[in-house]
């Protein structure tokens, strides 16, 4: 009997995908309240989620392995992308000042972890990552270009797959390639859990970032409210 591993995950992480749209910080980046600050952690914490994921892919891949190897699509990697962003918003020094949030260590870890305990389960944070990306990218792109009134490119790599011609297309062949892995179903099972931890970290992420938007807001808010209050203010 076939694992349709596609439809399993595509099922099972349903209620995730929807609570992790639902957390403050993707609800207001939705409604286009993007702020650069938030916005340039966000691009700092992906760059550890990506390094090490697109390390530890590589790495299995290098070593043949069975199931890790076939989901190893180069054209997928963000790790460069998200170089040249961190490029433009903190500049040349980007490496000596740029830290993971605990979250965003935690996510990292969890990759190395089972990197190492059970290469298969990176197929869940593979899919939850990449393919959501893919996926809802180029209207996060166009938000947060306006947003924070970006020029056409600059900052915005991560969202560009320059490499993958037709998007439908490839998601149909990387849907072809999880039901066609060697796997059984309790082993289907278990990357789908996975999967769902691996939303579980990324709106870990979400929620300190919601603090550091809230905390953005409010400095704004402070700044008009007691400029009306000055003398001769006429706003």
């Amino acid at each position: 009997m076939a694992i349709e591993l596609a439809k399993q995950l595509r099922e099972g992480t349903r209620k995730a995908h929807t609570m992790a749209e639902n957390t403050g910080f993707v609800k207001c980046f939705l409604k286009g309240v993007v702020d650069k600050t938030s916005y340039r952690r966000l691009v700092a914490d992906l760059y550890f989620v990506y390094s090490t994921m697109e390390d530890e892919v590589g790495r299995l891949s290098q070593e043949g392995h069975p199931v890790v190897s076939s989901i190893f699509y180069p054209e997928l990697n963000r790790q460069k992308a998200l170089e040249k962003d961190l490029l433009f918003y903190f500049g040349l020094n980007w490496q000596q000042v740029i830290s993971p949030t605990p979250s965003a260590k935690a996510y990292a870890e969890r990759i190395s972890s089972i990197a190492k305990e059970s290469p298969e389960l990176l197929i869940g944070h593979h899919y939850t990552r990449y393919i959501g990306d893919l996926s809802g990218g180029q209207i996060l792109r166009k938000i947060a270009q306006k947003a924070m009134n970006l020029k056409e490119e600059e900052g915005l790599y991560f969202y560009d797959f320059d490499l993958i011609d037709d998007e439908k297309n490839f998601k149909n062949q990387y849907s072809a390639t999880l039901d066609s892995l060697p796997i059984d179903q309790p082993m289907a099972e278990r990357i789908v859990e996975e999967a769902n931890y691996a939303f579980k970290c990324n709106m870990d992420m979400f929620q300190e970032l919601e603090g550091n938007l809230v905390a953005s807001i409010g400095k704004v808010l402070f700044a008009f409210l007691t400029s009306r209050e000055r003398p001769g203010s006429t706003n």
